[in-house]
């Protein structure tokens, strides 16, 4: 009588079409074929690795460890059976041309998105896009050991395939194959032994039939440029400003001072990293006084020259400075010195780059299809699918990304009257109405609507800020009233009327003395910011200081009271770098600086103003606290323009009136009779002649004192002398 031998499990079958299509990398479930499946009684593995020369599987078993060597079965898919009933804990060892390595398998885990996340990315709704798709770190416990490795997840919807490619794999993306989660259109694979700093990009299948190397949309660190791949990180940050986030949730910036110096990082000074700045900014701008800073885009773009408003990489910050905890470093030391972080943001339009946003998967993916809409004439850049919710989705989560992440107070956001108006730099014939006839971009307003409601709801104490150049109405009234729902608009009339007037010799300002006025007809329309941006000083523009004309103590002289004119003025402060020192040179992003001014006594002067301009107002209520309403200002004066004159009062409950005298003639005014709204004592709290600003020394020592008698409608009266091309603010003192 013979025996029946014991049952061997059999391999479990895979078409050859289907290892065809694997192979080619346009299987979009590589799991279904590669990894572990139970079949027959035993458990079937198939692991892709093209180059090996052997492949052997260790596994656990109930008595131990066991090794089973798969075989070769086409164009780089090994298999092998192991004879258990169940899927063990396995590790893969793969011989190439030496010894062998023991590596674990990409494809024996679970996806990485669960069914809400994926949900959301496909209602466009899902508002921390960037905690599932990108590259995460990720540790798994085993009865082999604890796994660490990077999960990678991509939304690519009209891809045939999608491969990740790296220093981990030889730049080879043939071993590494993701699937395609149901029709979210993310592909999603969890690659085991990969942590911090592992360079990657896609290779992905277009729907073109063209394979393009990409980087991670969602990649929060890059190569530093010119290398164009991106980064996985792994935050291992602890944040010290718990004091200033709490008291930030309980404040509205549109009542509270803000004062804000702009600089562009790279060429405020050359050549310092996160943690250099984070030791040399915040001092130097606590030193100067003012309450924030904005920065000029720090997101990742290849182009130095573009200042940061052409970006690759919307989540990554800047390499060049360093890694994304060092720029968490930089607005910690900025939080803990009292100062506010404002950062530049670039929603409008993206950079042309092949290996980054453009016709990700092979389509017009992330730009408007539509070559009217898609494409900025202007700027030489693509416009985002306003319209495609996963696109909004993008943005908007991009927006809350850098205010929860990296704890920023505000985003300014670039180009918003870009993004309204479909006729925006094209001429007749150029653009396509839309539905309802008009020249308004329905879709983009739809969107600046949907992120400015998602990030006042997500974090209290936050503020956005639009570049808004035309009169689109309620840019800065709520998105529940049908507006853009903005925390404030830069004035950009104000900026323009004030500096054309300031461009005029001074005998020539009588002529021109309502551009200085005209503002306070709309003050209070909007919450607006007053802006001397970058803008104004590149480009042939010439720097703040060489804008103002006749000799050289005039220019400084016109300078100083222009800068306290604006202080003043209703609004919030905006001033780019180099002008608190009375920059004279044009900037340019190449070179830092003229730090070298601060040498010489007249530019020290400026610098000084600039200093005490800042403390003055955050310790003045009256000059911020009514910004926004007509009960904070009146004039005192509005139409002297035979002596280029301006008065104005400033005013706040419960507080000292603060008045303040422009004088934009060159010669001053004795016995000017000046309107007060009290009689009493006025201190001279500040005056940009003051010799300790290198001017001529002439003001009134001691203040004034208002006297009864009505003069331009106000109760009271002083006869003062005005210092020539000067400001001076009196505030009561009884």
């Amino acid at each position: 009588m013979t025996s029946t031998p014991a049952h061997r499990p059999a391999r479990r079958p895979v078409d050859r079409d289907q290892l065809d299509l694997l192979v080619r990398g346009e299987h979009g479930d590589p799991h279904g074929i590669l990894g572990a499946h139970p079949h027959d009684g035993g458990v079937t593995v198939r692991v892709l690795r093209p180059l090996a020369s052997s492949v052997t599987i260790q596994h656990a078993t109930p008595d131990g460890h066991a090794a089973t060597r798969l075989e070769h079965e086409y164009e780089g898919v090994w298999v092998g059976v192991l004879p258990v009933a169940e899927v063990p804990d396995y590790r893969i060892s793969v011989a190439y041309d030496g010894d062998p390595i023991l590596v674990d398998d990409p494809y024996r885990f679970l996806p990485t998105l669960g069914e809400m996340d994926l949900h959301l990315v496909n209602e466009g709704r899902h508002e921390q896009l960037w905690e599932v798709l990108g590259a995460h770190v990720r540790h798994y416990p085993g009865v082999l050991g604890e796994v660490t490795g990077t999960s990678f997840a991509v939304w690519a919807p009209h891809a045939h395939g999608v491969r990740v490619k790296g220093d981990f794999n030889a730049w080879d993306g043939r071993e590494h194959p993701m699937r395609q989660l149901g029709t979210s259109g993310v592909w999603e694979l969890f690659v085991p032994g990969i942590g911090s700093g592992a360079s990657y990009k896609y290779a992905v299948l277009g729907a073109d039939g063209v394979w393009r190397d990409k980087a991670d949309p969602m990649a929060a660190w890059a190569e530093e440029p010119p290398k164009t791949a991106s980064r996985v990180f792994e935050s291992t940050y602890t944040w010290g400003d718990a004091e200033w986030m709490d008291a930030r949730r309980d404040q509205q910036a549109v009542s509270r001072p803000m004062s804000t110096y702009e600089l562009h990082l790279a060429s405020w000074r050359r050549d310092r990293s996160w943690a250099q700045l984070a030791e040399e900014l915040p001092a130097y701008v606590a030193e100067l006084g003012f309450t924030h800073v904005e920065l000029m885009p720090v997101m990742q773009h290849p182009f130095g020259g573009s200042w940061g408003y052409h970006v690759t990489s919307y989540f990554a910050a800047d390499a060049r400075f360093g890694d994304p905890d060092g720029f968490r470093l930089l607005v910690d030391k900025l939080h803990q010195a009292g100062i506010g972080v404002i950062l530049d943001w670039v929603p409008g339009h993206f950079a042309t780059d092949e290996w980054a946003l453009v016709r990700f998967d092979g389509t017009p993916l992330y730009e408007d299809p539509n070559p009217q809409r898609g494409w900025h004439r202007e700027w030489g850049s693509h416009i985002f699918n306003f319209g495609r919710r996963e696109v909004r989705n993008f943005l908007y989560a991009n927006a809350v990304y850098w205010l929860e992440e990296f704890h920023a107070d505000g985003l300014r956001v670039d180009g918003v009257a870009s993004m309204l108006y479909l006729d925006y730099s094209r001429e007749e014939g150029e653009w396509t109405p839309n539905i309802h006839g008009g020249r308004e971009n329905l879709e983009a307003v739809e969107f600046l609507q949907e992120m400015n409601a998602t990030v006042y709801r997500r974090i209290p104490g936050v503020t956005t800020i639009a570049e808004e150049s035309t009169s689109w109405p309620g840019v800065t009234q709520p998105t529940s009233a049908g507006g853009l729902g903005f925390g404030f608009k830069w004035n950009m009339g104000w900026m323009h009327d004030s500096l054309g007037y300031m461009q005029h010799d001074p005998v020539h300002r009588v002529h021109h003395h309502g551009e200085m006025t005209f503002s306070l007809v709309y003050a209070w329309s909007e919450n607006y910011v007053l802006p001397i941006s970058h803008d104004e000083v590149v480009h042939g523009k010439g720097s703040l200081l060489r804008k103002m004309p006749g000799d050289r103590w005039q220019q400084l002289a016109a300078l100083r009271a222009y800068l306290a004119f604006m202080w003043a003025h209703p609004g919030k402060q905006l001033l780019f770098m180099g002008a608190e020192m009375g920059q004279e040179s044009e900037w340019a992003e190449s070179r830092e600086l003229d730090w070298w001014l601060l040498d010489h006594p007249e530019h020290r002067g400026v610098h000084s103003l600039v200093r005490d301009l800042n403390t003055t107002y955050t310790e003045t209520p009256a000059l911020w606290a009514q910004d926004h309403e007509p009960a904070g200002f009146a004039w005192l004066d509005a139409d002297d323009a035979e002596h280029n004159v301006f008065s104005f009062v400033r005013r706040a409950p419960g507080e000292p009136d603060l008045v303040c005298v422009a004088n934009f003639a060159a010669v001053p005014h004795h016995d000017y009779r000046l309107a007060l709204p009290a009689t009493g004592r006025w201190e001279e709290v500040l005056n940009t002649d003051a010799s300790t600003y290198t001017g001529s020394g002439v003001g009134n020592l001691g203040g004034i004192t208002g006297t009864e008698g009505a003069h331009h409608g106000q109760p009271a009266h002083a006869d003062i002398v005005v210092p020539p091309l000067a400001t001076v603010w009196f505030r009561r003192t009884d």
